[in-house]
């Protein structure tokens, strides 16, 4: 990963005032040593003001939080802080709150590996040992893992794609929630199914 779109983009953020990490699997593969082809950052920034700063960007998904941008072969989602409640249709929360705390963001994502913040000052804020499963080559629900499921069934096949891609074992609590959980995958789109099956 070269890491001068990051030192970019935090410094153009700090430039307003805000503080901009590097979450997800683009600081997972950073620490893992892997390449990033996508970016994934976050910050307590609103859609309206992430736009503001960039000057440009992709406001399809911005009531979720999350502004696009796609230029030059860079590719980078911007993403506000939230918190999220009542999956209605097992797949989207039926409310997103815009938050200013960092650990309310953390306990809403999927794994334990993909909640690790890098500031940029190369801080690392880890609430959920994340870096510990990464070095044990785990992957990890956050939370209770059947709630977890629940909320989202796709996180079934995202974990075990994981699994596949980085080498790693899911733990048995996760794993078992995996077999329960996966009759819940019938009440999903097909297409996708099929698309996160087509990842990596």
């Amino acid at each position: 990963m070269s890491l001068a779109s990051f030192d970019h983009y935090a410094a153009l953020f700090a430039a307003h005032g805000v503080r901009l990490y590097m979450v997800g699997g683009t600081s997972r593969d950073y620490l893992l040593g892997l390449p990033v082809r996508d970016f994934d950052f976050v910050s307590s920034a609103v859609p309206e003001k992430t736009l503001e700063i960039l000057g440009e960007g992709d406001a399809t998904f911005a009531k979720y939080g999350t502004i696009s941008l796609r230029k030059e072969g860079f590719c980078a989602d911007f993403m506000t802080f939230r918190k999220e409640s009542g999956y209605l249709d097992s797949r989207h929360p039926a409310c997103i709150e815009f938050v200013d705390d960092i650990r309310l963001d953390a306990a809403r994502r999927d794994f334990t590996i993909n909640a690790i913040y890098i500031d940029s000052d190369y801080k690392i804020h880890d609430f959920y040992h994340g870096q510990e499963d990464l070095k044990n080559g785990v992957i990890r629900f956050i939370g209770d893992p059947d709630q977890r499921i629940q909320e989202d069934p796709l996180r079934i096949l995202r974990a075990e794609r994981f699994a596949r891609r980085l080498g790693f074992t899911i733990e048995p609590l996760s794993l078992a929630a995996i077999e329960r959980g996966r009759p819940l995958l019938e009440k999903l789109n097909p297409e996708k199914i099929k698309m996160e099956s087509k990842k990596e």
